[in-house]
């Protein structure tokens, strides 16, 4: 191997470990070097579609943006994707490689690790430096035995460890002190520096609790990087569905050319997955996305999305429990639209049939017998599940506008009739439905169907068309962290701890 290569941990899950990965790619790309990023074992249902095909978690194709290379399976080699509380679907390099169960957690993944081990190899080989991001936490002592993205990853390849920890949600001093007092002396050795994230203030008030935990640890403190607003794009897992409301109000306040306003609830299925497809909708002004599962705010909406879901049976059972799918039927009754992505569009049709018991063997739908239920009947679609995963890219046009999107299911939609042409779907009257995920974040198609919508809701709301291009926000995104980053940490004193040429 010849690359360089570092460990991004963190306290605690959501402690901002992906998006300071991405910084920090995007830092050391700066500084004119060949970047890659990597994720030993990602646990989420939030994903990508490379362009062999192979699926990916999201974050890490983010990572890839920041880094200026096409995303790969070697950046994300093992992806755990929840079906229930105890089993989840596992892709390695990604591809569909069987279920993990909660017991085999701690010590049923040998496999797992070498193919983990094999793909870092792979990247160190043709990039100057590889930027890991761990997962969760290093300090759960419980599956240190089998861990292989943590301190696991770091002591085989003799990483040094940077330690991210979430100043915001309180109490970061001691999580930096107890994350580093329960590591094995061996991988504690391993911990090169401490970053404080999401801080708010002047950092001087710090001063003391920085001196403080290096002298209790050995440990410095590298930087504290501020609070950064218009930061939400990509997120991970269901912690970050809806970070826009808190990270960037200007991107749904105010109101649209003509001084209206989209109210867009998106319902928050219990198994949601993909819900980064509702960030493009978020970003644009005047549409107030809300993640909600308040049937009283769904029947409200102007706009409803049903989301991509890793358990589309048992999640459209929850539907009916909780008295959303009446509120669905409601707005769909009164003419307003409602928009079903992939397990989404597939719970709108008529029938879904699970022959094989694609989604029991994950624990999605609860018992061997639910293989066939009713759906929500506003679609002429029957989805018939198969073993075999579609995982593809997808492009075309809607009335001029080009579109183009990612496929990952498992359920295969038969359209009976349509009044007219959807990409990956259909619509019949105010009711939409598409398989293709991503599809929204192209400009001239979300804002040509957003219009479209708001007038069959009666809403005011038209596009702007000097907004921002989705794209170019997300790539501001990335400068932002790296800007934060160049602004907010010693990148001499971070460089030398981890042997990394990031000086400015």
């Amino acid at each position: 191997m010849t690359a360089r290569g570092v460990l991004v941990a963190g306290t605690s899950s959501d402690a901002g470990k992906s998006l300071i990965t991405a910084g920090l790619c995007r830092v050391l790309v700066r500084r004119g070097l060949r970047v890659a990023p990597f994720k030993a074992q990602n646990m989420s249902n939030n994903s990508m579609v490379c362009a062999d095909g192979a699926e990916i978690g999201r974050a890490q194709v983010l990572q890839a943006q920041a880094c200026r290379v096409d995303p790969e399976p070697a950046m994300n080699p093992v992806l755990l994707k929840p079906g229930s509380d105890r089993r989840s679907f596992v892709l390695v390099r990604g591809r569909p490689a069987g279920q993990l169960g909660s017991g085999e957690f701690a010590n049923g993944r040998a496999h797992l690790a070498a193919a983990a081990w094999a793909a870092y190899e792979e990247l160190a080989e043709r990039f100057d430096v590889v930027v890991c991001e761990g997962a969760g936490s290093p300090a759960e002592i419980n599956l240190r035995a089998g861990d292989y993205v943590n301190m696991g990853l770091a002591r085989r390849f003799d990483l040094p460890v940077l330690l991210v920890g979430d100043i915001d949600r309180g109490g970061v001093f001691a999580s930096l002190y107890g994350t580093a007092a329960l590591l094995e002396p061996e991988d504690r050795a391993l911990l090169r520096g401490f970053l404080i994230n999401k801080f708010r203030g002047d950092p001087a008030v710090l001063t003391p609790g920085l001196d403080r935990i290096t002298e209790l640890t050995g440990v410095p403190v590298v930087g504290v990087v501020p609070w950064l607003s218009g930061v939400w794009l990509d997120g991970e897992d269901t912690l970050e569905v809806a970070r826009w409301r808190h990270e960037d109000a200007a991107a749904t306040d105010g109101a649209g050319t003509d001084g209206g306003v989209l109210r867009v609830a998106v319902v928050r299925l219990p198994r949601m997955s993909n819900g980064t497809d509702v960030d493009a909708l978020a970003a644009e002004p005047g549409v107030q996305v809300s993640v909600t599962a308040d049937p009283a705010v769904v029947a409200a909406a102007d706009l409803v999305v049903l989301p991509g879901t890793r358990a589309t049976i048992s999640d459209l059972a929850w539907l009916h429990r909780t008295g959303l799918a009446g509120a669905v039927h409601r707005v769909a009754a009164a003419g307003r639209p409602v928009l079903g992505l992939c397990g989404g569009f597939q719970m709108l049709g008529r029938t879904i049939n699970d022959p094989d018991g694609v989604e029991v063997l994950a624990g999605g739908a609860g018992s061997s017998a639910d293989v066939e239920v009713t759906g929500l009947g506003l679609l002429p679609v029957d989805v018939r599940f198969e073993a075999a995963k579609v995982q593809r890219r997808s492009t075309g046009t809607w009335r001029g506008a080009a579109v183009g999107g990612y496929e990952i299911h498992h359920g295969r939609p038969t359209v009976a009739t349509s009044d007219e042409a959807f990409p990956g779907g259909g619509r019949v009257g105010s009711v939409w439905g598409t398989m293709w995920h991503g599809a929204f974040e192209h400009d001239g198609f979300r804002r040509a169907w957003l219009a479209e919508a708001a007038a069959a809701a009666g809403s005011r709301w038209r596009p702007d068309p000097v907004a921002p291009a989705f794209a170019d926000r997300r790539e501001a995104m990335i400068d932002t962290v790296a800007d934060a980053l160049e602004q907010s940490v010693d990148l001499a004193a971070l460089g030398d701890r981890l042997g990394l040429p990031v000086t400015a």
